[in-house]
């Protein structure tokens, strides 16, 4: 079985922890965004001044790679506008690395697309409803499903998607496009490109719109009606499990995120800043972090029903809601339709460097 977006095996993941290795880096090249998402997990207005360079973006990855990283996954900000995103790519392919971009395709014109395609890099494309309404409103910005219409036109010219060049479609599960979700699925998978579909972690944007909430139950019934699409439809056979449709998420075994201004922290969700590499070394701050070693070590660390369940080989629901609801990364995932009555610790946990 493959978790963590569709890459990692079990038995990888394993081997990486015991060896305190990493298989994959998600890192932001800048905070700067043309989109005003309702639901995103970066600050409103935060923009920054102490950005990482060019030089120190590369020396991170560099990092990684040395300590097992072999996938890079691009984050933002909007990384498609970054001024510097095709040098960035080019040298990622040069040093051997597979290229992951999240991106509301708003810089994604013909040249850019041609270097993605070039260059291999995997491709999720944000794209939360087929109705422009909707969508526009979800991306606050006016002409937002224009500009994301025209960037899957641009992937499709250069080939994608096909066995080497992977476009999955991001989406987040709200409730203004619930009802949809199912009939996007099924088009998806009609056009062989991966649907990407994840519950909504509640931090920043999100927290404040509550306008966007879906409740657990509601959750349970789509990821089950989209488990049968799959099973009955496409041949694919999987349990319904939050957060991610489809799929598992147990990335802080093998990967952490660096911020635009060089903070690590276990994920986008788990925002506890564990150390900036700016000061320590990539591999000294992840070994050195108590937070990252005891997400490592969930199954003893973990509490409440998350701990006892029985998918707990294999599962620890979603840290970053778990952690921005209760303040307790090691909490039972409030979002989890498994958990009747979550915790609220309100313990905040948070390491200091």
């Amino acid at each position: 079985m493959q978790i963590y977006n569709l890459e990692f095996t079990d038995n990888e993941i394993r081997q990486a922890v015991a060896a305190g290795r990493l298989l994959s880096l998600e890192i932001e090249f800048s905070r700067i965004c043309n989109f005003h998402c309702s639901y995103c997990y970066v600050p409103a207005g935060s923009q920054l001044d102490n950005e990482l360079t060019r030089t120190e973006i590369k020396d991170t990855i560099l990092q990684a790679k040395e300590m097992g990283a072999g996938k890079i996954i691009i984050l933002g900000g909007e990384p498609s506008i970054y001024p510097h995103i095709e040098e960035m790519i080019r040298f990622l392919n040069q040093e051997g690395l597979e290229i992951e971009i999240f991106t509301n395709g708003s810089g994604i014109d013909r040249k850019l697309a041609a270097a993605l395609a070039e260059n291999r890099v995997r491709v999720a494309l944000k794209l939360n409803s087929r109705d422009t309404a909707i969508q526009d409103e979800l991306a606050g910005k006016v002409g937002a499903s224009s500009l994301i219409a025209t960037a899957l036109t641009n992937l499709k010219e250069v080939g994608y998607p096909s066995a080497e060049l992977f476009l999955a479609i991001s989406t987040v599960i709200c409730r203004q496009n619930i009802k949809e979700l199912p009939g996007m699925w099924q088009w998806l998978r009609d056009e062989n490109i991966e649907p990407y579909f994840e519950v909504i972690t509640p931090q920043e944007n999100a927290a404040d719109n509550i306008w966007l909430n879906v409740d657990s139950m509601q959750l349970k019934k789509l990821f089950t009606q989209l488990s049968a699409i799959d099973r009955e439809k496409y041949g694919r056979d999987w349990e319904p499990q939050p957060p991610l449709v489809g799929n598992k998420c147990m990335r802080h075994q093998v990967s952490c995120v660096v911020t635009a201004t060089g903070e690590v922290m276990p994920c986008v969700g788990v925002t506890i800043p564990v150390g900036n590499i700016r000061k320590n070394k990539l591999a000294d701050i992840i070994k050195n972090s108590e937070i990252i070693n005891n997400l490592k070590n969930y199954r003893q660390m973990i509490k409440g029903e998350c701990r006892d369940c029985d998918k707990a080989n294999e599962c620890y629901g979603c840290r970053g809601a778990a952690y921005q609801i209760t303040g307790d990364y090691l909490a039972s995932d409030p979002t989890c339709w498994r958990n009747s009555c979550p915790e609220q610790t309100g313990d905040s946990s948070v390491e200091q460097v």
